[in-house]
Order: C-alpha cells, then structure tokens, then sequence
C-alpha cells in the first residue's frame, strides 16, 4: 500500500493533522480515502488535490490551467508508470525519462515547486533505497 504511505507523508508535508484513515481496494491497491464528511474519495491524485485544498495550499497543483495539466499529468505518470513497479529495469528506465525530461528543467510542472514534485520524489525514494546499487545512483544526477 506504497500509494497510502505516500499520502500520508503528504499529510505531514502539508502540516495537516494525522487521523486521515486510508485503505486500499482491489488488485492494484488503489488508495482509499474515508472521509468524516460524505463519499470516500478514491485515487492518489484525487486524495492528493483534495489534502492540497484542505491545508489551504492550492498554489501546489499549478498556478496557471498549462500548470494545472502538468500536475495532473504527473501525478498520472506515477500512478501509471511507478507505482506497482519493482522491477529494477522498469526503475532504470523511469530514471532515465525522468533525468531526460528535468535537463532542461527544474520542477516538473512549470517553474514553481508543485505536488507532483512531491509525489513522485515519494514515489521514487523508495526504490532508490531499496533496489539500486551505488553505481546506479548516476541517473539521479538530474532527478533529486
């Protein structure tokens, strides 16, 4: 449930009270949220932008609707192209699109330190801990 673990490191990036309870549905362990106040809400980019607005920081998923999308469209490359994965192959080349993409760049959407910036450096951390050997750290030289 590495999705889970990710939001509540959000949480506490965001300096929101803990107490949020998650849980995970199906196959894929997509992450659940119960809310006190009406539906569950399902989906890491959904619970993402939902714990941005809650601590008043909407500023993190982009300024303008370009920056907007960006977010957006990070948030579903983690989803889609990381999390799930072990593989070390598969993290070599995320690495890899991930440093080509950030050559020329400095946060992934736009010029301002967004929530995609946070996830994917969550979602990313671990691997990096656990998978690859020191050598193979050299793909970070543009990531983190």
């Amino acid at each position: 449930m590495a999705a889970a673990e990710d939001l509540t490191l959000l949480e506490k990036l965001l300096g929101l009270r803990r107490g949020n309870k998650y849980s995970a549905q199906g196959e894929r362990q997509i992450p659940v949220l119960q809310t006190n106040n009406g539906p569950s809400l399902t989906g890491s980019s959904t619970i993402a932008a939902h714990l941005v607005k809650q601590a008043n920081k909407e500023h993190l998923l982009g300024n303008t609707a370009e920056e907007k999308a960006l977010v957006q469209q990070w948030l579903e490359y983690k989803v889609t192209r990381i999390d799930g994965h072990s593989n070390k192959e598969d993290i070599r080349s995320i690495l890899k699109d991930l440093n080509s993409y950030l050559e020329d760049k400095v946060y992934f959407a736009g010029n301002s330190f967004t929530v995609a910036d946070i996830l994917l450096y969550y979602g990313l951390h671990r691997f990096i801990i656990k998978n690859l050997k020191p050598i193979d750290k050299n793909y970070l030289s543009h990531t983190f």
